[in-house]
């Protein structure tokens, strides 16, 4: 056993009944049978570690905060040290440790670059929430770029929700031919397996069978697939590299922690097409070797939890899931970093979401230390159409070298805010004429998100494929594209990037840690001062160079980015 101290304050009866009901399908790592027979240990502890997070949302959820007494509850049921509980419990946003000052609900505004271009309709909102008794909070992007302003609302014993989420959903391509990804959204009915089989639903699962797991990622590797989720890492590598890997288990886990500002397009795309992930996951499981596959929802999609979570249940009773490989799906507490696959892994695995060093890599050393093919959500949705149309069809459309289509989400000053899918190749431009056309006169375009760079008005020719943003020395990154009009303060938006990477880092390596903050300093001074020095521009260079260079994780290597973009185009301080 444990040599733990955990201290004298009590859970409440209900607080202990709401820890117990997640512990209970695996039970205590601590059971105490009789007075001869106890079972513990390292294994047994082990196992049960990563039930931790659950515990602490449940926790959250019951009493509106950890509370001291439920925090030792929750230790002594999982037998975890309660320094790393009190460590785990203050990494997450939507986690409280002081108790709340109502009894009502929390709820979260976006403070965020799409959502702070109307203050005045964010402003309305915090004034009508006050108004019905809501702790109000500053939230970073909470993916509704599309309806701003974005709210996320935090409810005691009771479910969490999106107000927006409520509205009636409209796919601004609806009825487009040219679909792929986004075909059956505002087609198939969601919440049934049924419907989803009727759609043509579980036929690529079934070329996948019959052709075996060598000839799938073949046909990924023809199709020339690359990750979504930035990096553009071809998935056939990944998935060859998992199946080869040494180990007595294996993963596929999807990164849903979908946190870029700018970004919604995952969460449209499960939230009305969720059968699709989950038979996505079934054919990478099936190239792989996996057993267990495990889909990491961001902690402010509820929705998604929902509807992920019943189809995982339907399509478990109708056979698809089982004994030889089965899905988890897991809730994040608001963690920006998260989004890197090894911090994703410590947060299931009930640790601090901080970033691994790397080398291991997760294909040979991923979640619990063994072989993990984790993989974006839209990356993932891809391989349907690769199986079930073949290879020479998906490369049909997009280039040689960016093959396929790719979703953008788009927001900000253009007529229809929304989630577009369009082969690689169009132009920004065109992808904005899409969009209904800018509103007022276009200053910049943020393309990535807070990770990406800005785009000038006057290259709206520019080809959203890898490489040809690759050559203009910006990134397609998650697919954000946040548009900017003259009458958009672009000081206020650049200055808000360089404040939510300070918050964001985890702070675990220091170049990234104090380098955020210096940036963040330095544009304060410019900002009052109207416009940058000499010796300033060379400071913010020095500080990106070193936050490229010295830290661990992307975050940090792209901390920077925007930031550098801005100043290159006299965006901020004027000069370019």
């Amino acid at each position: 056993m444990a040599d733990l101290h955990f201290g004298s304050a009590a859970a409440t009866p209900a607080e202990r009944v709401a820890v117990d009901a997640v512990v209970a399908p695996f039970g205590p790592a601590l059971l105490v049978e009789s007075a001869h027979l106890v079972r513990g240990g390292t294994t047994r502890r082990a196992e049960r570690r990563h039930l931790l997070l659950p515990a602490l949302h449940a926790l959250q959820r019951e009493a509106g905060w950890i509370s001291p007494g439920g925090l030792r509850h929750v230790c002594e049921q999982l037998q975890v040290p309660p320094a790393e509980a009190y460590g785990v419990a203050t990494f997450y946003e939507m986690l409280r440790t002081t108790a709340p000052a109502t009894e009502g609900p929390i709820a979260h505004v976006c403070d965020d670059v799409a959502c702070r271009i109307d203050p005045s309709r964010r402003e309305a909102a915090v004034t009508a929430l006050r108004a019905a008794g809501a702790a109000v909070h500053d939230s970073p992007c909470l993916g509704q770029c599309d309806r701003p302003p974005g709210v996320f609302v935090q409810h005691r014993r009771g479910s969490d929700e999106v107000p927006n989420d409520s509205g009636p959903f409209e796919l601004p391509q609806a009825g487009d031919p040219g679909l792929r990804l986004l075909r059956r959204v505002g087609v198939v009915d969601p919440t049934s397996l049924d419907s989803y089989l009727g759609q043509g639903g579980m036929a690529a699962l079934g070329v996948a069978r019959e052709i075996g797991g060598e000839a799938v990622i073949e046909a990924v590797a023809q199709a020339g697939l690359s990750g979504r989720g930035g990096a553009a890492f071809p998935t056939a590598a990944k998935w060859r590299a998992v199946r080869d890997a040494s180990g007595d288990r294996r993963h596929v886990v999807v990164n849903f922690d979908e946190s870029e500002p700018g970004t919604f397009k995952d969460k449209t795309l499960v939230e009305n097409d969720p059968f699709a992930v989950i038979e996505a996951m079934c054919i990478a499981a099936l190239a792989t070797g996996a057993e267990t596959g495990w889909v990491y929802v961001r902690g402010e999609y509820p929705r998604s939890v929902e509807r992920l979570t019943s189809a995982v249940d339907q399509c478990r009773r109708a056979g698809y899931l089982g004994d030889a490989f089965d899905i988890e799906v897991r809730r994040g507490a608001g963690a920006y970093i998260c989004g890197e696959e090894t911090a994703l892994f410590n947060s299931i695995e009930g640790f601090r979401g901080e970033p691994r060093n790397k080398p291991p890599y997760p294909t040979t050393h991923g979640l619990f230390g063994q072989p993990t093919a984790v993989n974006n959500t839209e990356t993932l949705v891809n391989v349907l159409s690769i199986l079930v149309e073949g290879p020479d069809a998906y490369r049909s459309v997009g280039t040689a070298q960016s093959p396929g289509t790719r979703l953008f989400s788009v927001s900000g000053r253009v007529v229809r805010p929304g989630l577009y899918e369009v082969s690689f190749g169009t132009t920004l431009g065109e992808l904005l004429d899409l969009a209904g056309g800018v509103t007022g006169e276009l200053a910049a375009v943020l393309l990535g998100g807070a990770a990406g760079s800005f785009i000038p008005a006057d290259q709206l020719g520019l080809r959203m494929t890898l490489e040809d943003t690759r050559q203009a020395g910006v990134a397609l990154g998650s697919g954000a594209v946040v548009v900017f009009d003259t009458s958009v303060d672009l000081t206020d938006t650049i200055l808000r990037i360089a404040s939510f990477f300070t918050a964001e880092s985890c702070g675990q390596c220091v170049p990234c840690r104090v380098a955020t903050v210096r940036q963040h300093e330095t544009l304060v001074k410019i900002a009052k001062r109207g416009e940058v020095t000499a010796d300033q521009r060379e400071l913010l260079g020095d500080l990106s160079q070193v936050l490229v260079d010295a830290s661990i994780c992307g975050l940090g290597h792209t901390a920077a980015s925007a930031v550098q973009s801005a100043l290159r185009l006299g965006l901020v301080g004027g000069g370019t």
